[in-house]
């Protein structure tokens, strides 16, 4: 039997291979850049998966590789761009998986954010463009109803990317402006602001009810912008708050039509309570995963493919051993350029925690944008006792590394960013 997976998060592909050969399936990875796995197929049998390249983004091509699998057991889909195209497949191959006007909810942030306001599970409404009538309509409607300061972003963004704080009536003006030249994957809307630290829960969630894996730490860059750069797991709460949490989060994800898999869902914890950021409908991606696999002692992609296989999680109900605390930094570099190498790696042997790099970009790749997730070249990640020594150790680890580039060769510049990523 063979387990499809169309495209899958950078990190993990390993862990997924040795999950489906503990439930007897053979992986098939549907992919348009096997390159784009070099890190995990290096360090695999050249046959433990069966790598199949395709125009991913071609739906059609995509449904024929999976038509020609003769056992064909289930359809993986775990990227945010390729979510959806996933979720038409799987209902189109009468596979095991959610209802896809679920993930397509999940998908739209305003969406989310109505819905969570109608289920009293937030404070306030989004503000839609989509549903006004101008640039000039939309900042009317965020200045009366949002009030300031506000989030303005993208409907469907991803890694951070189009969102802006928005603090003044400048600020707006400016925002909407940048927003106008930018692609957007949705639609341009706003929210509060929610002040506080932000986290993101693992959950895993079957035949409606939600398991708390554990809460990841999301530390970011300081106000305007957003970039991730620290997250460790699992953030030490009382067990009072940890069981307050969960049963939050399963009201969250029962209100949007939640049913089964995992979600990576991020929540600023205000002095009001928690508040829903957005709910992503897949596993966490960087090193959120494998850090999860280390900490709690299993692999837990395994419940990845028993949802894939419609099958109620070993996970949902196991008691964890457990292991060490983890930490990772996102590596950036000062400049943006063209992306050289890594200084300092020799010294890593040498620090605690047993810090690694786990290098997303290749050498000579472009680094063009340093406000969001798309300017890291690699991650360096960490080990403690607890998840507060494992950052430790990660910042320190990070902290003896530079990420190197230099100029573009055309002598072009980075694109310039108005206030956000």
């Amino acid at each position: 039997m063979t387990v499809v997976c169309l495209e899958s998060l950078t990190f993990g592909l390993g862990h997924l291979v040795r999950a489906a050969d503990s439930l007897g399936e053979r992986l098939r990875l549907l992919t348009g850049d096997p390159a784009y796995y070099t890190y995990e197929l290096e360090r695999l049998p050249a046959d433990a998966l069966d790598v199949v390249e395709v125009d991913t983004f071609d739906t059609e091509q995509v449904a024929e590789q999976i038509g020609a699998v003769r056992e064909l057991s289930g359809l993986i889909s775990s990227t945010d761009t390729w979510m959806l195209v996933g979720a038409e497949l799987t209902a189109r191959f009468g596979l095991p998986g959610l209802d896809p006007a679920v993930l397509r909810l999940s998908r739209d942030k305003a969406a989310v954010r109505d819905r969570l306001y109608g289920a009293g599970l937030t404070r306030a409404r989004a503000v839609d463009s989509g549903a006004l009538g101008g640039t000039a309509a939309f900042a009317e409607t965020v200045l009366k109803e949002t009030g300031l300061p506000a989030i303005v972003k993208d409907t469907a963004g991803t890694g951070s990317q189009n969102v802006w704080l928005v603090r003044d009536g400048d600020e707006l003006t400016d925002v909407l402006r940048t927003a106008a030249g930018r692609t957007l994957k949705g639609r341009l809307f706003a929210e509060p602001y929610f002040p506080g630290p932000v986290y993101s829960a693992e959950t895993l969630t079957w035949a409606g009810r939600t398991r708390l894996l554990g809460v990841s730490s999301r530390l970011m860059s300081r106000e305007p912008r957003f970039r991730e750069e620290i997250t460790a797991f699992p953030v030490a709460f009382p067990k009072e708050r940890h069981q307050h949490l969960e049963r939050w989060l399963d009201s969250v994800l029962t209100a949007v039509g939640y049913t089964d898999r995992f979600a990576h869902v991020e929540f600023a914890l205000t002095g009001a309570g928690p508040e829903v950021v957005e709910i992503n409908p897949r596993i966490g991606g960087a090193l959120v995963a494998e850090g999860m696999c280390r900490s709690l002692g299993v692999n837990v992609y395994e419940a990845m493919l028993e949802c894939a296989l419609g099958r109620r999680p070993a996970l949902m109900d196991a008691e964890l051993p457990g292991g060490p605390g983890v930490a990772f930094v996102l590596g950036y570099p000062d400049r943006p350029g063209v992306f050289t190498g890594v200084s300092g790696l020799d010294r890593l042997a040498d620090l605690p925690g047993s810090p690694a790099w786990y290098p997303v970009k290749s050498v000579g790749a472009p680094v063009e944008h340093l406000d969001d997730s798309r300017g890291y070249a690699g991650i360096v990640y960490a080990e403690g006792a607890t998840a507060e020594l494992a950052t430790h150790h990660a910042v320190t680890a990070a902290n003896t590394l530079r990420v190197l580039t230099e100029p573009f060769p055309d002598g072009r510049t980075a694109p310039t960013a108005a206030t956000g990523g």
